[in-house]
């Protein structure tokens, strides 16, 4: 008899793959329907996975695109569940930071004058 393909539950597997810090985050994450297999949208945490998949969910601000690689035993440290996928994520554009005040401590009264009405004039 040959054996069947080796499955791992969704969310035990993204929890194991470092992407959520606790499997009950993954479970909702997936529950909520954020979560897609080869392009279809998943519902069910217990729904199983395997080496070849295509995972597509919200990370942050980020989305993600990872292949499955394999399955893991256990959630090791970093290093081993990075070796779980493989990222097809495209680089997306991030927002650019806020603006910050460049001295050292609380600007006097006299610098944020300066400041609201440097922001005024580039508006």
């Amino acid at each position: 008899m040959a054996e069947a393909p080796a499955k791992l539950r969704i969310d035990k597997w993204l929890w194991q793959a470092r992407f959520f810090k606790t499997r009950s985050l993954a479970a909702k994450q997936v529950g909520g329907g954020h979560v897609r297999v080869n392009g279809n949208r998943v519902l069910k945490p217990a729904h199983a996975v395997g080496p070849g998949d295509v995972l597509t969910f919200a990370q942050g601000r980020i989305i993600r695109v990872v292949r499955i690689m394999a399955l893991g035993e256990r959630r090791g440290p970093a290093t081993e569940a990075q070796t779980l996928y493989a990222d097809l994520t495209e680089k997306q554009d991030e927002p650019p930071p806020n603006p910050k005040y460049e001295g050292n401590g609380r600007p006097s009264k006299r610098d944020r004058r300066a400041l609201d009405l440097s922001r005024r004039s580039e508006g």
